[in-house]
């Protein structure tokens, strides 16, 4: 009889369509998970697997087989998780993804406190605006802003963010405040992701909805660029509540249409599976739902 252990190393190659992959998964050498594909296929006499430069693809013996393992494996690994969880340790490498906007001093402390509670973890950290492919990079986790695009991958809500209106004195000199929405459009702003100078903005107040096209002198990929041309006096900008909560407050920056803000965007840590969770990436993920962080705002 083969062995479980190659039949589950096989198993989780033919997912992932390819070793490298699924050598992360295994947290084992791709040396490894290669050498026990050949020694199951030696012990049954056929090809699983048809090897090239380029691709990794299952031969018509090796998909029949894949499909008589996959599921009794998973039922037999599931048992074993089981029992062997609690007694695992959180330890390893933990890929994450998050955007730009996380390149801060507050993030950094929270990572900081994190690493020093559990210090067998390594962290590789992606600080990116880009939608990485959490299986092709290899990443555990990702946090992301607004609408998941990507329905095969699992998702965490964190928090909700809020984005007002809000403008520098300086800029409001000597102009009318806008009474209404469609005001903005004989006003300088700064945008996000603007092209060409020019961006649509999505207002929600109570169950009224208006996207009003606005343009202006500054865009960024980056809120803290925004933030920092918007404190400048450079136009208008539509700001999360945290990046202008306590400006407002201290009357570094006005609040323009008060009864007017975003839609409620959602915070969210996506991972690939549900299945299998690592005790790293648990441990972590518990963390970021303890975090009082002022990057987002709590669901309650």
């Amino acid at each position: 009889m083969a062995d479980l252990n190659d039949i589950a190393v096989f198993v989780t190659v033919a997912r992932y369509g390819s070793f490298s992959r699924a050598a992360h998964s295994l947290g084992m050498p791709v040396s490894t998970v290669s050498r026990k594909v050949t020694s199951l296929e030696e012990q049954l006499g056929v090809t699983l697997l048809q090897r090239t430069t380029r691709k990794l693809s299952l031969t018509a013996q090796g998909s029949a087989y894949f499909d008589q393992c996959s599921e009794p494996l998973a039922h037999l690994i599931d048992a074993e998780q089981a029992l062997t969880e609690t007694q695992r340790k959180p330890e390893g490498l933990l890929k994450i993804s998050v955007p730009v906007i996380f390149g801060q001093e507050v993030f950094y402390e929270f990572v900081s406190a994190f690493l020093k509670t559990y210090p067998e973890i390594r962290i590789d950290l992606f600080v990116t605006n880009l939608f990485l492919d959490l299986i092709a990079e290899n990443i555990d986790l990702g946090i992301r802003f607004g609408e998941l695009k990507d329905s095969s991958i699992v998702a965490q809500r964190l928090g909700k963010s809020v984005r007002y209106l809000v403008a520098a004195p300086d800029y409001m000199k000597g102009r009318a405040l806008p009474s209404k929405p469609e005001d903005l459009k004989d006003h300088q702003c700064v945008l996000l992701n603007g092209r060409n100078g020019e961006a649509e903005w999505h207002l929600v107040s109570g169950r009224k909805s208006v996207r009003q096209q606005v343009s202006g002198p500054v865009s960024s990929r980056d809120f803290e660029a925004v933030s920092a041309f918007t404190y400048r006096g450079h136009g208008i900008g539509l700001l999360p509540s945290t990046y202008c909560d306590d400006e407002i407050r201290r009357g570094e920056l006005v609040r323009l249409l008060p009864d007017w803000s975003s839609e409620e965007i959602f915070v969210h840590a996506v991972y690939p599976t549900r299945r299998f969770l690592p005790l790293r990436l648990q441990v972590f993920l518990e963390a970021l739902k303890a975090w009082k962080t002022p990057l987002w705002l709590p669901l309650h």
